[in-house]
């Protein structure tokens, strides 16, 4: 991805996913501009324990509430942070982490649908769509149906 001093940045990265055993519900709808509609990440809903796991390296940026529902923002440097909502964060604020470290737990709020967690990742602070660090979707599994 090309940076506006010339240079770049690989995403080539070992991401995972922050849930597991998931359904999306919800996919990345780009903006057409900067300020326009769009669904800036993704909405995943665990059939699982509702566990939230860090999909990165990083630090905790942010750890609380914004706008009645519980928010974790993990920095993984390069320009990449990545934002999970709503959830009950379990760490503070510069706690270092490594992938799949616990986050904290899925709650209610948000636009997200009720037990859904939003996953959303920005790069030099546009956002992304968080599935071009996590190889795309896991690939379905066709049963013979009769």
């Amino acid at each position: 991805m090309p940076l506006a001093d010339g240079g770049a940045v690989s995403l080539a990265r070992d991401w995972a996913w922050p849930v597991q055993s998931f359904r999306l519900v919800r996919p990345f709808i780009a903006p057409p501009h900067e300020y326009g509609p769009g669904h800036r990440g993704i909405d995943l809903l665990p059939s699982g324990d509702g566990e939230v796991r860090a999909p990165a390296p990083g630090v905790v940026a942010f750890a609380g509430q914004v706008a009645g529902r519980g928010v974790i923002t993990v920095d993984h440097g390069d320009g990449l942070v990545s934002t999970l909502e709503p959830v009950d964060p379990g760490l503070p604020v510069g706690t270092l982490v490594e992938r799949s470290t616990p986050l904290g737990t899925i709650s209610a709020g948000g636009h997200a649908e009720p037990g859904a967690v939003h996953f959303g990742v920005r790069l030099d602070g546009a956002y992304i769509n968080p599935l071009v660090l996590l190889g795309g979707v896991p690939r379905a599994v066709l049963l013979p149906c009769c």
